[in-house]
């Protein structure tokens, strides 16, 4: 398996739960448990991609802009996180910040599929690309376990 494929499996549980999570409502055990669930997947993937994908790509000029672009994007999603933790879960309000944050993962992982894979795909070996998949699933699992 790649790096690639190791994001792209993440990736997909992200959009997925993120769908869900804005297709509810009120104050519901579902959108507890689904809000809950898009954090703890946020949180791991973003602390192992950043760590297994984004850090040996800033090792190389050409990635240094996309790198750091992408990296400021899951600050960006962690503040939404943090305004979602902070609002009434059957406010309105917490509706409208959830589809914010739905539309801010969509864009991020669009964009890293289209734009950062391709980039990426020049810099690494495919020995790199192989090692870095291992590494990623293995911070990702440990991530997942220490909020279990």
């Amino acid at each position: 398996m790649t790096i690639f494929e190791a994001l792209r499996i993440s990736h997909d549980r992200q959009r997925e739960l993120a769908e869900k999570m804005v297709a509810t409502s009120g104050d519901s055990p579902e959108r507890q448990a689904l809000f809950s669930e898009l954090k703890e997947e946020l949180a791991a993937h973003s602390v192992a991609e950043e760590r297994h994908f984004y850090v040996p790509l800033l090792q190389d000029d050409l990635g240094v802009d996309l790198s750091r672009h992408a990296i400021a994007e899951h600050h960006e999603m962690d503040e939404m996180i943090e305004g979602l933790e902070e609002t009434d879960l059957s406010s309105p309000s917490w509706l409208a910040q959830a589809k914010a944050l739905s539309e801010k993962v969509h864009h991020h992982l669009h964009e890293e599929e289209q734009k950062f894979f391709q980039m990426a795909g020049k810099l690494l070996s495919e020995t790199q690309k192989s090692k870095l998949s291992s590494a990623y699933l293995s911070t990702y699992d440990e991530q997942k376990a220490a909020v279990s």
